[in-house]
């Protein structure tokens, strides 16, 4: 694995970030205060190793008063979705992510009374599910796109959930409280996509997800490459190719700088690392002096023992300009349900700073109950008043609670509080390396191959179907036999050529 070079910069004010191709970074103004870590490389070990948008969200008034409207506009070629029965629930999901997949798939896993089973539609801007906490693992190859990117219309080929690929446009809720409740029949709302389908829903789940927030900084949306969606890990990957041929042969070392220092700046900065291998040095950058700080001791530690050094920096320390090839951007992010725009009257969706849509601990958005909010979309704060963090964890277990309270608005039965249960927290630190800290064993911390073991069963077990997890497993045996067998051979032949 090549190295993680450190040095540590006062950085203040702002400035464009130069070319990639070995341009300079002008780090210094870009943050406060921030530092440089450098990263011990790790040997190789034996063995194998939503963005759907809403442009706008308007409200519109129950029927038979005169309190506003739908805006929609008159020049679209607007279309209404026709469900397959006008009986049963109509359940709309907007994104595909952990929270609107897992969601859709926990609906259709529960027990209905034959009248009461919903139609369910899954609407998303991208063909494939993204397993995001393994597109790391697309870097060193160790996984392959349909592993952790599988098409939607696979993953629900057996199931009653229809998938829509589209765009959100204009999302009209009719269910203000104490309008049209969850125990009054009727309509919940519409939603205008795009290509014009309008889709009307008597429940709706907002799962829109987030994209990386890279206007923050002066220049980083031209230079910087986010690592958030597979997309990104594909042009990232592309770009490291496209280096890998240039300076091949050269003594020129490709220069990688990574921007933060939190869980995805580490994965990502140990991954590229291991990649590059002496063929490269990548540099991380953070507005903080230390690794990892909210993470578990266990896996700050483990993050450590690739640093090499980490220098503080002292409030009025001289700029420094660092040389990059790529610059890879980790930092913030932002949800993809936007603001509303004010308009007088109550049927708007009450939202946070951030851009989430404030919801009760049923997870149903505060004054809307047919409309529930998980993910990235949802801003749910825990009994301290904190907003639970928008990781993959969190989404899976509201997944959970929103399609088990769908159940049991439509069946008239109580909703259930939504509990979080931190499982632990898992990061990738090379292609046979990776650390585990479970909440369940104070003090107890996998790493190496163990850990990266241990991480691969974890996710394996959390892929969407058990079709899927299948298929992925037997493809992930069939890579450690191969990778086993090529060891043991290099390592026949390393004793042999010795003797």
């Amino acid at each position: 694995m090549a190295h993680l070079n450190a040095a540590a910069s006062a950085l203040n004010a702002s400035a464009l970030l130069p070319p990639l191709n070995r341009g300079v970074v002008h780090w210094g103004k870009m943050f406060h205060c921030s530092s440089l870590v450098k990263f011990r490389s790790c040997s190789m070990l034996v063995g194998s190793t939503s963005r759907s948008g809403l442009s706008r969200l308007v409200g519109c008034a129950p029927v038979g008063k005169d309190v506003g409207s739908t805006e929609v506009s008159q020049e679209d070629d607007v279309k209404p979705y026709s469900w397959p029965d006008n009986k049963r629930p109509r359940v709309c999901i907007l994104g595909g992510g952990f929270g609107g997949l897992y969601t859709a798939l926990r609906l259709e896993s529960l027990t209905w009374p034959e009248d009461k089973k919903p139609q369910v539609i899954l609407v998303d801007q991208s063909e494939r599910f993204v397993f995001k906490p393994m597109l790391y693992e697309l870097l060193t190859g160790e996984v392959d796109e349909w592993e952790i990117a599988p098409r939607f219309s696979d993953l629900l080929v057996n199931t009653g959930v229809q998938f829509l690929k589209d765009r959100v446009k204009v999302l009209s809720p009719c269910d203000h409280v104490g309008t049209n409740g969850p125990n009054v029949s009727g309509c919940g709302g519409t939603v205008q996509l795009e290509s014009g389908l309008v889709i009307e829903y008597d429940w709706l789940v907002l799962s829109l997800g987030a994209e990386p927030k890279l206007d923050i900084i002066p220049g980083a949306v031209e230079y910087a490459l986010p690592f958030s969606t597979l997309d990104d890990a594909f042009k990232v990957n592309d770009k490291l190719t496209k280096l890998e041929r240039e300076n091949f042969g050269t003594a020129n070392p490709i220069r990688v700088v990574v921007v933060g220092l939190g869980y995805s700046g580490v994965e990502l900065a140990a991954t590229v690392s291991e990649r590059l291998e002496g063929k490269g040095v990548v540099q991380a950058i953070s507005v903080d002096s230390s690794i990892l700080p909210t993470a578990p001791p266990g896996n700050r530690e483990a993050a450590l023992k690739l640093v090499l050094e980490v220098q503080p920096t002292e409030k009025g320390a001289k700029t420094q300009l660092i040389e990059a090839d790529l610059v890879l951007w980790t930092v913030g992010n932002k949800p993809l349900l936007p603001q509303l725009e004010p308009n007088g009257w109550p049927f708007e969706l009450p939202v946070t700073g951030r851009g989430q849509a404030e919801t009760d601990e049923t997870l149903q958005v505060k004054g809307h109950p047919r409309i529930f909010a998980v993910g990235d979309s949802s801003a749910l704060r825990d009994p301290k008043g904190k907003v639970l963090p928008a990781t993959a964890q969190v989404a899976f277990q509201q997944a959970d609670f929103a399609g088990w309270n769908i159940w049991a608005a439509i069946n008239n039965r109580p909703l259930l509080p939504f509990r979080f249960q931190n499982l632990g927290e898992m990061m990738v630190l090379g292609r046979n390396d990776a650390a585990i800290a479970p909440s369940f064993i104070e003090g107890l911390t996998l790493e190496g191959p163990i850990g990266h073991a241990a991480r691969k069963l974890a996710y394996l077990i959390r892929l969407p179907t058990d079709e899927h997890r299948v298929k992925v497993g037997i493809s992930w045996l069939a890579k450690y036999a191969v990778d086993s067998i090529a060891t043991l051979q290099s390592n026949i032949t390393k004793v042999l050529s010795d003797s």
